[in-house]
């Protein structure tokens, strides 16, 4: 087996490696062609024909296409560039505006992977003969005891980035690798300076690559320009405190910006699209032990009918905390939390793990604030 798992030679396959321009993806790279596999570098245009040439931190757009371009001459490696311009609009920025108008919180990354990197850029690794896609993602792919592919946290957990893999399919891990997993950045660094690399020092991406400066409601509003409706603000029993101008500039959990003077801090606790409310009130009041899930991606065994203990992240940047997971009718899940959360959104993704190992996940559709879950209950009793 090569170091890819493959029975034949490096010299024998071939490998398309997803290039974004930054570091990570083209020290993958580097990494495979000093091994000896055939490596083809492809570049997606995402947005802006380029336009976002001079913007540090943007991905996918100008400056980072002329530095995948530029890594892949100084390896040697053919490289192309794809203009999935189109797919990224209808398929992430699209969706990422109506999203907000919903009054929820996306999180278009995962969209991203989900339906423009691991589906159309996969498929286009067959047509060219490719045996596997490699990216540069924190993540490891394990091999199971039942011989089939499993996605498990990548060894730092500072970079893991498994949770915004999660829609990813036991199919797409057969064809996937993440030479990286078992990396930490500064070695990652170092060996592009080992490679001779122009990008060794070049900071990291901001999440949402399409955002400039964070200001997600600019965007928003230009994608839709009935987006921004003034409405009220208003407490738990209706009572309005105030007006605002637009739910997009608000997510649920949020405490700063909100506007209104009160004797305690205030909280979103709520969003109404349809009405065009805010409904704000004390933290306590975001308590939340029942989580339901739409569009599930499961990736173990079946659940048992009476569930089944698990560890779930509803937050990139929070830590997984234990639940009682129950799958219901097709693609929805709900999740019992043994301890309240605060702050959850819908529109976020619910990540499932057991350990490192990453089950599955779904979008978050709503959450309950159940006064104590039946999962809590009986962890009590035993």
């Amino acid at each position: 087996m090569n170091s890819l798992g493959f029975a034949k030679p490096p010299s024998e396959t071939r490998v398309v490696v997803a290039m974004s321009g930054g570091v990570d993806s083209s020290v993958v790279a580097g990494l495979l062609k000093r091994e000896g596999y055939e490596v083809i570098g492809v570049t997606l245009q995402l947005y802006d024909h380029g336009a976002a040439i001079s913007r540090k931190g943007a991905c996918c757009a100008g400056q980072d296409i002329h530095d995948a371009r530029s890594v892949a001459d100084r390896l040697g490696i053919p490289h192309y560039v794809l203009d999935y311009e189109s797919r990224f609009r209808q398929s992430v920025i699209d969706e990422f505006a109506e999203s907000y108008m919903r009054g929820e919180t996306p999180i278009p990354c995962i969209r991203c992977n989900q339906r423009v990197k691991f589906r159309d850029l996969l498929e286009t690794a067959r047509d060219l003969g490719a045996e596997a896609l490699a990216t540069g993602h924190y993540v490891k792919r394990v091999v199971g005891e039942d011989g089939g592919a499993q996605l498990h946290r990548g060894r730092d957990p500072r970079r893991d980035q498994s949770y915004f893999l999660y829609t990813t399919t036991r199919e797409q891990l057969e064809y996937l690798r993440f030479p990286l997993g078992d990396m930490e950045k500064p070695e990652v660094r170092r060996l592009a300076e080992e490679f001779g690399l122009a990008v060794a020092d070049k900071p990291d991406s901001q999440d949402i690559c399409f955002v400039p400066n964070g200001d997600y409601a600019s965007v928003v509003t230009k994608l839709r320009p009935d987006a921004v409706e003034p409405g009220e603000i208003v407490d738990l029993q209706g009572r309005v405190l105030g007006r605002h101008d637009g739910v997009i500039h608000f997510t649920v959990g949020q405490r700063k910006g909100i506007g209104i003077a009160a004797s305690e801090p205030l909280y979103v606790l709520r969003l109404d699209a349809a009405k065009r409310q805010v409904v704000v009130g004390p933290r306590a009041a975001l308590a939340r032990r029942r989580v339901i899930l739409r569009e599930l991606n499961w990736l173990a065994g079946p659940v048992p009918d009476e569930g089944l203990d698990v560890s779930v992240k509803l937050r990139s940047a929070q830590p997984a905390v234990a639940a009682r997971l129950f799958v219901r009718d097709g693609d929805v899940a709900e999740l019992e939390l043994y301890t309240p959360e605060y702050g959850v959104a819908p529109g976020q993704a619910g990540v499932i793990y057991d350990g490192d190992r990453l089950l599955g996940g779904g979008w978050i559709a709503r959450s309950e604030a159940a006064a104590e879950s039946p999962a809590a209950r009986e962890k009590q009793v035993a």
